[in-house]
């Protein structure tokens, strides 16, 4: 039988030192956002000294590493090939579908960065479970790919009050914040759940323009035990920095003397909350 002259092309694979280096780089502006790489590799769960390796582009991980660290940054396997500020979403853009055309569409996505600019904020509310305390919390505000980000982690007390993991991935939640007429709104959840918790911030005032207020609410059914809606306060820290820093260590259910003096002016907790 006659062979045939034609084969298949070869796709040409790329240079592994390519990858390493795409890779190593693109990790670097991952974690730039983080207060720690040593933060970063105890909530993933990997050797520090293995991930600096995936730093510097000496070494790659192995294919379940390089899962968890996409899905712990929320990227996909694109991360090898092209500039993570290149990455375009992969999921469709909700805000402008056909059926909510001239409803939403792309004005709620623009939140000015002088209007409720990126980096760490420290916020306060009422606990929902128990009314004697307050939440002392830090959270993360950063813009990609067109939209604004925010990111946390609940306090470990709060959810052994509700028998639930105090492990990172179960205290992390995320969200997207939106622009409103008076302020910004935030959606935020928790990985895995169908339920979420609703912020509304508007400016303080002139006088004190790193310190926004608002209220927290709950996506549960009503219930004796525990508020679905209360005041809350955040306060502009910046980049990383030792009151960052302080923030983290202090952070969880506290009294209200470790509240600072002006959020409990601003949380006004003698009064109803309409």
């Amino acid at each position: 039988m006659r062979q045939s002259h034609f084969t298949t092309p070869v796709t040409p694979v790329e240079d592994p030192a390519k990858l390493r280096d795409m890779f190593g780089r693109n990790l670097r502006v991952l974690v730039s956002s983080y207060r720690s790489v040593a933060a970063v590799c105890r909530e993933i769960g990997i050797n520090r000294t293995q991930f600096n390796r995936y730093l510097s582009g000496e070494s790659f991980p192995r294919p379940d590493i390089l899962h968890r660290i996409c899905l712990f940054f929320g990227v996909d396997a694109r991360i090898l090939l092209e500039p993570v500020e290149d990455l375009a979403p992969s999921v469709r853009d909700l805000l402008n579908h056909p059926e909510l055309e001239g409803f939403f569409g792309a004005e709620p996505l623009d939140v000015p960065e002088q209007g409720f600019p990126s980096g760490f904020y420290r916020f306060t509310r009422r606990s929902f479970l128990d009314a004697s305390r307050l939440v002392l919390g830090l959270v993360h505000v950063k813009r990609r790919d067109g939209y604004t980000f925010l990111r946390g982690f609940e306090p470990r007390e709060a959810l052994r009050l509700q028998g639930l993991s105090i492990a990172p991935r179960a205290r992390e939640f995320r969200g997207l914040i939106l622009r409103q007429q008076e302020g910004v709104m935030a959606l935020a959840s928790h990985r895995n759940t169908l339920s979420c918790s609703f912020n509304f911030l508007t400016r303080q005032s002139s006088f004190q323009p790193n310190i926004w207020e608002g209220y927290a609410a709950r996506t549960i059914r009503e219930s004796v035990s525990g508020k679905r809606a209360t005041r809350m306060v955040y306060e502009h820290l910046g980049k990383f920095s030792g009151q960052v820093l302080e923030t983290a260590r202090r952070a969880g259910l506290v009294t209200l003397d470790e509240v600072p003096e002006y959020h409990r002016h601003l949380l006004r907790l003698d009064q109803d909350f309409r």
